[in-house]
């Protein structure tokens, strides 16, 4: 069976609460429970994680791509624009990375518009809510 991290940075921890009008009403767990059931569905083991630590998202990482996982979802939140160490990472990790923001960052604030990890990714999703995960999911699937 195919494993596959989701992994969520910096304040999506606070999905439901932070900023509704941009991030909607839905919370973390309901996000990881939406990817996970599509994952049994389509025969693939999730692993969910979440984190405001840049360094334990890194280290989760190498755990990830030493335990025989395939790919990743990746919304590294802020450190999608400031971390060149989460770049060497996924970069570094052998895992097939799809980068997922809720928002359309690039209709967003200039800062937002450019992503340290995105070129070392098989793709970048944004703009299409949750619904964005669960498409990077079906690609990385297949």
């Amino acid at each position: 069976m195919k494993k596959i991290a989701l992994i969520n940075g910096a304040n999506l921890n606070r999905l439901g609460v932070r900023e509704p009008e941009i991030y909607g009403s839905a919370t973390l767990k309901d996000l990881e429970n939406s990817v996970v059931s599509l994952g049994k569905e389509l025969g693939v083991e999730v692993s969910c994680f979440q984190s405001n630590i840049e360094g334990e998202i890194l280290n989760k990482i190498a755990e990830f791509a030493d335990g025989g996982f395939y790919g990743a979802i990746i919304n590294p939140g802020a450190f999608t624009h400031t971390s060149v160490a989460l770049r060497d990472a996924i970069a570094g990790s052998g895992l097939k990375f799809v980068e997922v923001h809720i928002s359309n960052i690039h209709k967003r604030e200039d800062f937002r518009h450019n992503s340290f990890t995105a070129a070392v990714c098989e793709a970048q999703i944004c703009g299409m809510g949750f619904e964005g995960y669960l498409a990077a999911l079906r690609f990385l699937a297949k």
